[in-house]
């Protein structure tokens, strides 16, 4: 396990120009807090629907980074209050914006790293397509971790509740969020909205500059693992940015039980870009490890291809 690298855990509230009585709560992680943050670079740690700044592998990463990071719950979510959507990636987008701008403006901070998880990915894609002229020509690398392309697949979660969406005019969510129950009602709208949300911009619009990991589980029943092929298609056409596509064979959607597969993963591709030795492809491409052994047959059986 890497070493902790953070040497001052700090909340931040930052406070919301678009939203009445809101600020956004996240926590600062410094590796030199004695060191002026002007010029310093930074990672955004941003989590998906129904999540929190500490969830998951999040806190994990955070600590563990070699750089500052900051991660955040987005409006309605955990510390940041707010109404919560289940569409309107819109707004995820802004408060990412509200975030970097102060960051930036008031902290000097340089931003270098985005890390998504999940719905946190597809906006993280959708700021840097967005500000691809601008604020993202900063960042060299993005990890996107459970991300989702194809919006549209979200109707196949509501053709399970068909008939509860029919009879009442919504489906009930229920959830534990931060260990507080939660429960919320998502109309046909949402699930619309949800699905119009246009990742193709990724094809055209993602900065070429930027090195990009992506991370997904083989057994995650959420978002398809198709997703991430595709989404190494995309990235993997770009130059002289790289993509580089890892299959967690054992992983569900959230890598339950196992966030240090993240933590290394992202750690271990960091430590690579350092070196310049990143290339297009698949993780660990050449390399035999102990999920390539051959396995071995028992005595008196006959192994047959």
């Amino acid at each position: 396990m890497a070493p902790i690298t953070s040497q001052k855990t700090t909340k931040l509230q930052i406070p919301h120009p678009h939203e009445k009585d809101c600020a956004i709560t996240g926590v600062l992680e410094q590796l030199a807090p004695e060191q002026q943050t002007q010029g310093r670079r930074i990672a955004l740690i941003l989590h998906g629907s129904l999540g929190h700044k500490d969830y998951l592998f999040q806190k994990r990463l955070a600590h563990r980074l070699p750089l500052d990071s900051f991660r955040f719950d987005f409006r309605g979510n955990h510390e940041t209050p707010g109404p919560m959507y289940f569409g309107k990636f819109d707004n995820d987008v802004v408060d990412l914006e509200v975030v970097i701008e102060y960051l930036t403006k008031e902290l000097g901070y340089v931003i270098d790293m985005l890390v998504g998880h999940s719905r946190g990915s597809v906006v993280g894609l959708l700021w840097l397509c967005k500000h691809r002229d601008g604020a993202s020509k900063s960042v060299r690398r993005y990890v996107n971790v459970s991300g989702r392309y194809r919006m549209e697949k979200i109707y196949m979660q509501l053709e399970k509740r068909k008939e509860e969406m029919e009879r009442q005019g919504y489906v009930v969510t229920t959830a534990t969020v931060a260990r507080k129950p939660y429960v919320g009602k998502v109309y046909q709208k949402d699930y619309d909205e949800f699905a119009r949300v246009d990742t193709s911009v990724a094809w055209d619009q993602f900065p070429a500059h930027i090195d990009v990991l992506t991370l997904h589980g083989l057994k995650d029943d959420i978002v398809p693992p198709y997703d991430a092929f595709i989404y190494a298609r995309i990235y993997g056409a770009r130059s002289p940015g790289t993509h580089v596509l890892r299959y967690v064979e054992e992983a569900d959607h959230n890598f339950t039980g196992m966030p240090e597969e993240v933590v290394d993963t992202v750690l271990e591709w960091l430590q690579q870009q350092e070196r310049k030795e990143l290339k297009t492809g698949v993780w660990h491409t050449g390399v035999k490890d102990a999920d390539c052994a051959p396995s071995r047959s028992s005595p008196g059986q006959i192994s047959m291809l």
